[in-house]
């Protein structure tokens, strides 16, 4: 369905660039777009190479064992058909700690694996279970203390202060992720799951 979107949107863009005799600017904003794109991804790795370098030492030095410790108990409470000792909880864990470091291209092979053992305990492998559901309105709405790949595009873009954002960002993805456990909760309750 997205991919049917962004295809109308950019037939719908070329066609009213043509109409208004405008056609040449499609192939220039193209061209620039692909150019910016390959520029950021590139400067981008800098940053991201150092966030998944602290999250190695991290994993390495015990830090994230002492966080699945610290919040265990909530975790537990959140997936309640998971075994305490289940392989996912770690990838969850680690996951959500990517995600609240703003990290979220090194939270995605932590989600994969997530989920890849949550349907390992699945009991209906062709329904998503009510703990990958939970998990996937936790990834996806997950708070971010540090936003470090937007501090970094706006490193880039150079802005004055790159990083006012923190304060509006905690707010916004905290009360996003409070909605996500509120309603996956109460879905729960519903069903009975």
């Amino acid at each position: 369905m997205v991919n049917l979107i962004w295809l109308l949107m950019l037939a719908i863009g070329i066609v009213v660039s043509a109409l208004n005799g405008h056609i040449e600017n499609v192939t220039t904003s193209a061209m620039k777009a692909a150019e910016l794109g390959v520029e950021v991804a590139i400067e981008l790795i800098g940053v991201m190479s150092l966030w998944l370098g602290i999250m190695r030492l991290a994993e390495e030095a015990g830090l994230i064992k002492g966080i699945a410790r610290l919040f265990g108990p909530a975790i537990r409470r959140l997936f309640p058909s998971l075994r305490p000792d289940s392989p996912a909880m770690g990838a969850i864990i680690m996951n959500l700690s990517a995600n609240i470091l703003g990290l979220g291209n090194a939270a995605t092979p932590f989600g994969l694996k997530a989920m890849q053992e949550l349907q390992k305990e699945n009991p209906t492998p062709e329904v998503a279970s009510p703990a990958m559901i939970t998990f996937l309105a936790l990834n996806t709405s997950c708070i971010t203390l540090i936003p470090a790949t937007i501090i970094g595009v706006r490193l880039k873009a150079n802005s004055v202060n790159p990083t006012e954002i923190i304060g509006t960002t905690i707010v916004a993805t905290g009360t996003a992720m409070f909605a996500a456990i509120v309603v996956d909760y109460f879905i729960r309750r519903r069903r009975g799951t």
